[in-house]
Protein backbone atom coordinates (compact mmCIF):
# COMPACT_ATOMS: atom_id res chain seq x y z
CA UNK A 1 0.00 0.00 0.00
CA UNK A 2 1.42 3.39 -0.99
CA UNK A 3 1.61 6.34 1.35
CA UNK A 4 -0.84 9.17 0.74
CA UNK A 5 0.52 12.35 -0.86
CA UNK A 6 -1.00 15.81 -1.03
CA UNK A 7 0.02 18.63 -3.34
CA UNK A 8 0.93 21.60 -1.15
CA UNK A 9 2.74 24.91 -1.03
CA UNK A 10 5.62 24.70 1.43
CA UNK A 11 7.58 27.64 2.84
CA UNK A 12 10.07 28.31 5.58
CA UNK A 13 9.23 30.43 8.59
CA UNK A 14 10.36 33.53 6.68
CA UNK A 15 7.59 32.85 4.11
CA UNK A 16 9.91 33.73 1.25
CA UNK A 17 9.94 31.74 -2.02
CA UNK A 18 7.40 29.04 -1.23
CA UNK A 19 7.76 25.71 -3.05
CA UNK A 20 5.21 23.42 -4.70
CA UNK A 21 5.63 19.82 -3.57
CA UNK A 22 3.95 16.52 -2.92
CA UNK A 23 3.83 16.15 0.83
CA UNK A 24 3.49 12.92 2.81
CA UNK A 25 2.55 12.91 6.49
CA UNK A 26 3.43 9.47 7.81
CA UNK A 27 1.97 8.50 11.17
CA UNK A 28 3.93 5.24 11.51
CA UNK A 29 7.52 4.36 10.81
CA UNK A 30 6.44 1.89 8.12
CA UNK A 31 4.83 4.75 6.22
CA UNK A 32 8.15 6.56 6.19
CA UNK A 33 9.68 3.60 4.33
CA UNK A 34 6.87 3.74 1.80
CA UNK A 35 7.31 7.48 1.35
CA UNK A 36 10.92 6.97 0.33
CA UNK A 37 9.98 4.09 -1.98
CA UNK A 38 7.20 6.13 -3.61
CA UNK A 39 9.13 9.39 -3.88
CA UNK A 40 10.04 10.77 -7.25
CA UNK A 41 13.38 12.30 -8.11
CA UNK A 42 14.14 13.46 -4.56
CA UNK A 43 12.78 13.74 -1.05
CA UNK A 44 13.54 15.91 1.98
CA UNK A 45 12.33 15.52 5.57
CA UNK A 46 10.49 18.39 7.24
CA UNK A 47 9.80 18.77 10.94
CA UNK A 48 7.80 21.69 12.29
CA UNK A 49 8.83 24.04 9.48
CA UNK A 50 10.72 26.41 11.77
CA UNK A 51 13.79 26.76 9.55
CA UNK A 52 13.59 30.28 8.19
CA UNK A 53 14.75 29.66 4.63
CA UNK A 54 14.60 26.84 2.08
CA UNK A 55 16.27 23.99 3.97
CA UNK A 56 13.05 21.93 4.28
CA UNK A 57 11.61 22.80 0.85
CA UNK A 58 11.84 20.74 -2.34
CA UNK A 59 10.20 22.59 -5.19
CA UNK A 60 8.75 20.28 -7.83
CA UNK A 61 9.66 17.22 -5.79
CA UNK A 62 8.66 15.51 -2.54
CA UNK A 63 8.60 16.27 1.20
CA UNK A 64 7.95 13.94 4.15
CA UNK A 65 6.88 15.56 7.40
CA UNK A 66 7.84 13.92 10.71
CA UNK A 67 5.57 15.80 13.12
CA UNK A 68 3.29 12.79 13.64
CA UNK A 69 6.25 10.55 14.44
CA UNK A 70 6.49 11.96 17.94
CA UNK A 71 6.62 9.08 20.40
CA UNK A 72 8.72 9.02 23.56
CA UNK A 73 10.29 5.55 23.60
CA UNK A 74 12.52 5.19 26.67
CA UNK A 75 14.05 7.29 29.43
CA UNK A 76 16.72 6.45 32.00
CA UNK A 77 16.56 8.86 34.97
CA UNK A 78 19.94 7.61 36.20
CA UNK A 79 21.72 8.89 33.10
CA UNK A 80 19.22 11.34 31.63
CA UNK A 81 19.29 9.49 28.29
CA UNK A 82 16.07 9.80 26.29
CA UNK A 83 15.15 7.76 23.23
CA UNK A 84 12.39 9.22 21.09
CA UNK A 85 11.12 9.67 17.55
CA UNK A 86 12.33 12.62 15.53
CA UNK A 87 9.01 14.49 15.57
CA UNK A 88 9.05 15.12 19.33
CA UNK A 89 9.04 18.87 20.02
CA UNK A 90 10.86 20.84 22.68
CA UNK A 91 7.44 21.77 24.06
CA UNK A 92 6.87 18.08 24.80
CA UNK A 93 10.31 17.75 26.39
CA UNK A 94 9.58 20.60 28.78
CA UNK A 95 6.07 19.42 29.62
CA UNK A 96 7.13 15.84 30.33
CA UNK A 97 10.61 16.11 31.81
CA UNK A 98 10.80 19.38 33.75
CA UNK A 99 8.56 17.84 36.46
CA UNK A 100 11.10 15.00 36.63
CA UNK A 101 14.00 17.45 37.12
CA UNK A 102 15.41 17.36 33.57
CA UNK A 103 15.62 19.90 30.76
CA UNK A 104 16.77 19.80 27.13
CA UNK A 105 20.54 20.19 27.01
CA UNK A 106 20.24 22.87 24.31
CA UNK A 107 17.17 24.63 22.96
CA UNK A 108 16.48 26.74 19.88
CA UNK A 109 14.41 29.92 20.03
CA UNK A 110 11.04 28.17 19.76
CA UNK A 111 9.57 25.28 21.70
CA UNK A 112 7.74 24.08 18.60
CA UNK A 113 10.87 22.88 16.80
CA UNK A 114 11.43 19.12 16.66
CA UNK A 115 14.43 17.21 17.96
CA UNK A 116 14.99 15.81 14.47
CA UNK A 117 15.22 19.35 13.18
CA UNK A 118 17.53 20.25 16.05
CA UNK A 119 19.88 17.46 15.02
CA UNK A 120 19.71 18.39 11.33
CA UNK A 121 20.54 22.03 12.08
CA UNK A 122 22.77 21.27 15.10
CA UNK A 123 20.93 24.03 16.94
CA UNK A 124 22.57 26.15 19.59
CA UNK A 125 20.96 28.08 22.40
CA UNK A 126 21.75 30.70 25.00
CA UNK A 127 24.10 28.27 26.77
CA UNK A 128 26.51 27.36 23.98
CA UNK A 129 29.60 28.48 25.89
CA UNK A 130 28.64 26.07 28.65
CA UNK A 131 26.88 23.18 26.90
CA UNK A 132 27.70 23.33 23.21
CA UNK A 133 25.12 22.59 20.53
CA UNK A 134 22.47 19.89 20.27
CA UNK A 135 24.69 17.41 18.43
CA UNK A 136 27.14 17.39 21.34
CA UNK A 137 24.53 15.52 23.39
CA UNK A 138 23.43 12.95 20.78
CA UNK A 139 24.51 9.34 21.38
CA UNK A 140 23.04 7.69 18.28
CA UNK A 141 20.24 7.93 15.77
CA UNK A 142 18.44 5.57 13.39
CA UNK A 143 18.76 6.90 9.86
CA UNK A 144 16.66 5.91 6.85
CA UNK A 145 19.24 5.96 4.07
CA UNK A 146 18.89 6.37 0.32
CA UNK A 147 19.07 2.61 -0.31
CA UNK A 148 15.96 2.09 1.83
CA UNK A 149 17.91 0.59 4.73
CA UNK A 150 17.79 1.95 8.26
CA UNK A 151 21.11 2.13 10.09
CA UNK A 152 21.87 2.87 13.70
CA UNK A 153 24.46 5.61 13.40
CA UNK A 154 26.89 6.49 16.16
CA UNK A 155 30.45 7.86 16.33
CA UNK A 156 31.69 4.27 16.53
CA UNK A 157 29.45 2.51 14.00
CA UNK A 158 29.45 5.07 11.14
CA UNK A 159 31.62 8.04 12.07
CA UNK A 160 31.37 9.67 8.64
CA UNK A 161 27.58 9.45 8.51
CA UNK A 162 27.29 10.62 12.11
CA UNK A 163 29.36 13.74 11.44
CA UNK A 164 27.58 14.46 8.16
CA UNK A 165 24.06 14.14 9.59
CA UNK A 166 24.62 16.46 12.55
CA UNK A 167 24.14 19.88 11.00
CA UNK A 168 23.66 18.27 7.57
CA UNK A 169 20.19 19.79 6.99
CA UNK A 170 18.53 16.45 6.21
CA UNK A 171 20.68 15.67 3.18
CA UNK A 172 22.04 12.33 4.45
CA UNK A 173 18.64 10.71 5.06
CA UNK A 174 15.68 10.82 7.43
CA UNK A 175 16.21 10.47 11.17
CA UNK A 176 13.63 8.06 12.56
CA UNK A 177 14.59 8.11 16.22
CA UNK A 178 17.49 9.28 18.30
CA UNK A 179 19.02 9.06 21.75
CA UNK A 180 20.37 12.12 23.52
CA UNK A 181 21.11 13.16 27.06
CA UNK A 182 18.87 15.51 29.01
CA UNK A 183 20.49 17.59 31.74
CA UNK A 184 19.41 18.26 35.34
CA UNK A 185 17.41 21.46 35.64
CA UNK A 186 14.26 23.10 36.91
CA UNK A 187 11.36 24.95 35.34
CA UNK A 188 12.61 28.35 36.49
CA UNK A 189 15.67 30.51 36.03
CA UNK A 190 16.95 33.53 37.93
CA UNK A 191 17.55 36.16 35.28
CA UNK A 192 19.79 39.17 35.71
CA UNK A 193 18.84 41.98 33.34
CA UNK A 194 20.76 45.15 32.55
CA UNK A 195 20.45 47.99 30.07
CA UNK A 196 23.54 48.30 27.87
CA UNK A 197 24.63 51.68 26.49
CA UNK A 198 26.63 50.69 23.41
CA UNK A 199 28.54 47.94 21.64
CA UNK A 200 31.68 48.33 23.74
CA UNK A 201 29.65 47.77 26.89
CA UNK A 202 27.98 44.73 25.32
CA UNK A 203 31.26 43.03 24.52
CA UNK A 204 32.54 43.80 28.01
CA UNK A 205 29.41 42.26 29.52
CA UNK A 206 29.77 39.10 27.44
CA UNK A 207 33.46 38.81 28.36
CA UNK A 208 32.58 38.95 32.05
CA UNK A 209 29.71 36.45 31.75
CA UNK A 210 31.33 33.93 29.45
CA UNK A 211 33.37 32.19 32.12
CA UNK A 212 30.60 31.60 34.64
CA UNK A 213 27.08 32.22 33.27
CA UNK A 214 25.03 29.23 32.17
CA UNK A 215 22.84 31.31 29.87
CA UNK A 216 23.59 34.68 28.28
CA UNK A 217 21.99 36.69 25.50
CA UNK A 218 21.79 40.26 24.28
CA UNK A 219 18.97 42.04 22.45
CA UNK A 220 20.22 44.99 20.39
CA UNK A 221 18.47 48.04 19.00
CA UNK A 222 19.34 47.46 15.34
CA UNK A 223 18.38 51.01 14.34
CA UNK A 224 20.55 52.87 16.87
CA UNK A 225 23.30 55.02 15.44
CA UNK A 226 26.32 57.05 16.50
CA UNK A 227 27.20 56.83 20.17
CA UNK A 228 24.14 54.62 20.72
CA UNK A 229 25.21 51.99 18.19
CA UNK A 230 24.86 48.54 19.71
CA UNK A 231 22.79 49.59 22.70
CA UNK A 232 20.40 47.01 24.07
CA UNK A 233 19.51 44.70 26.92
CA UNK A 234 21.80 42.00 28.34
CA UNK A 235 20.55 38.98 30.26
CA UNK A 236 22.25 36.12 32.07
CA UNK A 237 20.44 33.29 33.81
CA UNK A 238 20.96 30.34 36.14
CA UNK A 239 18.56 27.61 37.14
CA UNK A 240 16.50 28.52 40.18
CA UNK A 241 14.71 26.29 42.71
CA UNK A 242 11.23 25.29 41.74
CA UNK A 243 8.76 28.11 42.30
CA UNK A 244 4.97 28.26 42.39
CA UNK A 245 3.74 28.00 38.85
CA UNK A 246 1.50 30.82 37.71
CA UNK A 247 -0.99 30.21 34.91
CA UNK A 248 0.78 30.40 31.59
CA UNK A 249 -0.02 33.62 29.73
CA UNK A 250 -2.36 33.19 26.83
CA UNK A 251 -0.93 32.91 23.36
CA UNK A 252 -1.88 35.93 21.30
CA UNK A 253 -2.65 35.34 17.64
CA UNK A 254 -1.57 37.48 14.71
CA UNK A 255 -4.84 37.15 12.79
CA UNK A 256 -3.72 38.71 9.51
CA UNK A 257 -0.72 39.73 7.48
CA UNK A 258 0.48 43.19 8.42
CA UNK A 259 0.68 45.78 5.63
CA UNK A 260 4.22 46.79 4.57
CA UNK A 261 4.00 50.27 6.12
CA UNK A 262 3.32 48.84 9.59
CA UNK A 263 7.02 48.17 10.14
CA UNK A 264 8.35 51.60 9.25
CA UNK A 265 11.57 52.98 10.65
CA UNK A 266 9.44 55.26 12.83
CA UNK A 267 7.34 52.47 14.37
CA UNK A 268 10.23 50.06 14.85
CA UNK A 269 12.40 52.83 16.27
CA UNK A 270 9.68 53.75 18.77
CA UNK A 271 9.32 50.14 19.85
CA UNK A 272 13.07 49.76 20.30
CA UNK A 273 13.26 52.95 22.36
CA UNK A 274 10.51 51.76 24.70
CA UNK A 275 12.00 48.28 25.01
CA UNK A 276 15.45 49.68 25.84
CA UNK A 277 14.16 52.16 28.43
CA UNK A 278 12.05 49.52 30.16
CA UNK A 279 15.21 47.58 31.06
CA UNK A 280 16.86 48.58 34.36
CA UNK A 281 19.93 50.81 34.11
CA UNK A 282 21.51 48.83 36.97
CA UNK A 283 21.50 45.05 37.04
CA UNK A 284 18.29 43.56 38.47
CA UNK A 285 17.39 39.95 39.24
CA UNK A 286 14.07 38.13 38.94
CA UNK A 287 12.87 34.52 38.72
CA UNK A 288 11.08 33.60 35.48
CA UNK A 289 9.57 30.40 34.08
CA UNK A 290 12.08 28.63 31.90
CA UNK A 291 9.94 28.72 28.78
CA UNK A 292 9.36 32.47 29.14
CA UNK A 293 13.14 32.97 29.08
CA UNK A 294 13.78 30.47 26.28
CA UNK A 295 10.84 31.29 24.01
CA UNK A 296 9.54 34.86 24.38
CA UNK A 297 8.19 34.91 20.82
CA UNK A 298 6.16 31.73 21.28
CA UNK A 299 3.56 33.82 23.11
CA UNK A 300 2.75 35.44 19.76
CA UNK A 301 1.32 32.78 17.46
CA UNK A 302 2.24 33.13 13.78
CA UNK A 303 4.39 36.18 14.54
CA UNK A 304 5.95 35.83 11.10
CA UNK A 305 2.77 37.45 9.74
CA UNK A 306 4.00 40.74 11.20
CA UNK A 307 6.21 41.03 8.12
CA UNK A 308 3.30 40.76 5.70
CA UNK A 309 2.70 38.54 2.70
CA UNK A 310 6.13 39.21 1.21
CA UNK A 311 7.76 37.61 4.23
CA UNK A 312 11.20 38.35 5.60
CA UNK A 313 14.76 37.08 5.72
CA UNK A 314 16.66 36.19 8.83
CA UNK A 315 20.37 36.83 8.81
CA UNK A 316 22.56 34.98 11.28
CA UNK A 317 26.32 34.86 11.17
CA UNK A 318 29.10 33.86 13.51
CA UNK A 319 32.53 35.47 13.38
CA UNK A 320 35.63 34.51 15.38
CA UNK A 321 36.42 36.33 18.60
CA UNK A 322 39.45 38.05 17.08
CA UNK A 323 37.37 39.90 14.46
CA UNK A 324 33.99 39.90 16.21
CA UNK A 325 33.87 43.46 17.50
CA UNK A 326 34.79 45.20 14.27
CA UNK A 327 32.60 42.90 12.17
CA UNK A 328 29.60 43.32 14.45
CA UNK A 329 30.03 47.09 14.43
CA UNK A 330 30.16 47.17 10.63
CA UNK A 331 27.10 44.93 10.31
CA UNK A 332 25.08 47.05 12.74
CA UNK A 333 26.13 50.21 10.89
CA UNK A 334 24.93 48.67 7.63
CA UNK A 335 21.62 47.64 9.17
CA UNK A 336 21.03 51.01 10.81
CA UNK A 337 21.85 52.87 7.58
CA UNK A 338 19.40 50.69 5.64
CA UNK A 339 16.66 51.26 8.21
CA UNK A 340 14.84 48.05 7.27
CA UNK A 341 15.75 45.73 10.13
CA UNK A 342 13.57 44.04 12.70
CA UNK A 343 12.54 45.18 16.13
CA UNK A 344 15.64 43.81 17.80
CA UNK A 345 18.78 41.99 16.83
CA UNK A 346 20.11 39.16 18.98
CA UNK A 347 23.73 38.81 20.03
CA UNK A 348 25.23 35.70 21.64
CA UNK A 349 28.63 34.11 22.15
CA UNK A 350 29.44 30.60 20.95
CA UNK A 351 31.96 28.34 22.62
CA UNK A 352 33.49 26.28 19.84
CA UNK A 353 32.88 24.05 16.82
CA UNK A 354 30.15 21.42 16.71
CA UNK A 355 30.55 17.73 15.91
CA UNK A 356 28.99 18.00 12.48
CA UNK A 357 30.82 18.62 9.23
CA UNK A 358 28.42 21.47 8.48
CA UNK A 359 27.81 22.58 12.07
CA UNK A 360 27.42 26.34 12.27
CA UNK A 361 29.13 27.19 15.58
CA UNK A 362 32.72 28.26 16.05
CA UNK A 363 34.21 30.13 18.97
CA UNK A 364 33.05 33.66 18.43
CA UNK A 365 30.06 35.99 18.39
CA UNK A 366 26.81 35.42 16.54
CA UNK A 367 24.46 38.17 15.38
CA UNK A 368 20.90 37.39 14.25
CA UNK A 369 18.29 39.79 12.91
CA UNK A 370 15.19 39.91 10.73
CA UNK A 371 15.07 41.86 7.47
CA UNK A 372 11.63 42.50 5.91
CA UNK A 373 11.41 41.46 2.27
CA UNK A 374 11.22 45.01 0.96
CA UNK A 375 13.17 47.02 -1.61
CA UNK A 376 16.83 46.99 -0.69
CA UNK A 377 16.57 43.86 1.48
CA UNK A 378 18.55 41.53 -0.75
CA UNK A 379 21.31 44.13 -1.16
CA UNK A 380 21.52 44.50 2.62
CA UNK A 381 21.66 40.73 3.07
CA UNK A 382 24.50 40.52 0.55
CA UNK A 383 26.38 43.26 2.41
CA UNK A 384 25.95 41.48 5.73
CA UNK A 385 27.12 38.20 4.21
CA UNK A 386 30.19 39.88 2.76
CA UNK A 387 31.10 41.48 6.09
CA UNK A 388 30.75 38.17 7.91
CA UNK A 389 32.88 36.29 5.39
CA UNK A 390 35.56 38.99 5.35
CA UNK A 391 35.82 38.55 9.12
CA UNK A 392 36.35 34.79 8.79
CA UNK A 393 32.78 33.91 9.70
CA UNK A 394 29.93 31.92 8.21
CA UNK A 395 26.15 31.99 7.72
CA UNK A 396 23.75 29.66 9.56
CA UNK A 397 22.09 27.29 7.09
CA UNK A 398 18.92 26.96 9.17
CA UNK A 399 18.30 30.69 8.74
CA UNK A 400 19.66 31.12 5.22
CA UNK A 401 17.61 31.89 2.11
CA UNK A 402 19.98 33.94 -0.06
CA UNK A 403 23.59 32.94 0.58
CA UNK A 404 25.79 32.65 -2.51
CA UNK A 405 27.40 29.26 -3.28
CA UNK A 406 30.92 30.70 -3.40
CA UNK A 407 30.64 32.21 0.07
CA UNK A 408 29.19 29.00 1.46
CA UNK A 409 32.05 26.92 0.08
CA UNK A 410 34.64 29.35 1.36
CA UNK A 411 33.24 29.46 4.90
CA UNK A 412 32.52 25.76 5.54
CA UNK A 413 35.93 24.06 5.27
CA UNK A 414 34.53 20.57 5.91
CA UNK A 415 32.19 20.74 2.92
CA UNK A 416 34.42 18.49 0.74
CA UNK A 417 34.28 15.75 3.40
CA UNK A 418 30.50 16.19 3.62
CA UNK A 419 30.14 15.83 -0.15
CA UNK A 420 32.37 12.73 -0.14
CA UNK A 421 30.06 11.20 2.47
CA UNK A 422 27.00 11.95 0.33
CA UNK A 423 28.69 10.34 -2.65
CA UNK A 424 29.21 7.14 -0.64
CA UNK A 425 25.76 6.95 0.91
CA UNK A 426 23.53 8.68 -1.64
CA UNK A 427 25.19 8.73 -5.07
CA UNK A 428 21.88 9.35 -6.85
CA UNK A 429 21.02 12.31 -4.55
CA UNK A 430 17.72 10.85 -3.41
CA UNK A 431 17.75 13.42 -0.61
CA UNK A 432 17.81 17.00 -1.86
CA UNK A 433 16.26 20.36 -1.06
CA UNK A 434 15.94 23.85 -2.44
CA UNK A 435 18.87 24.79 -0.21
CA UNK A 436 21.11 22.03 -1.54
CA UNK A 437 20.31 23.02 -5.13
CA UNK A 438 20.80 26.73 -4.48
CA UNK A 439 24.20 26.12 -2.89
CA UNK A 440 25.21 23.36 -5.31
CA UNK A 441 25.95 20.87 -2.55
CA UNK A 442 27.42 17.60 -3.87
CA UNK A 443 26.82 18.61 -7.44
CA UNK A 444 23.06 19.12 -7.10
CA UNK A 445 22.10 21.78 -9.62
CA UNK A 446 19.31 24.37 -9.48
Amino acid sequence: MSVRWKNSRVAGWGRYAAASSRVARPERQSELDRALADAGASLIARGAGKAYGDAAQNDGADVATTLRLDRLLAFDPATGVLECEAGVTFRTLLDVFVPKGFVPPVSPGTAFATVGGALAADVHGKNHDRNGSFGDHVLWFDLLCADGQTRRVSPDSHPDLFAATIGGMGLTGIVRRLAFRLLPGTGHVRVETQRIADLDAFFAAFAAARANATFSVGWIDALAQGSKLGRGVFETAEFAPAAPTAPAPKTLPVPLDFPPFALSRLSVGAFNEIYWRRAPAAKQSAVRPLDAFFYPLDRLADWNRLYGKRGFFQFQSVVPDATAFDATRKMLEAVSAAGTASFLAVLKTLGGPGRGLLSFPLRGVTLALDVPNAPGATALMATLERLALEAGGRIYLAKDALQAPAGFRASYPNLPAFEECLQRWDPQRRFASDLSRRLGIAGVQP
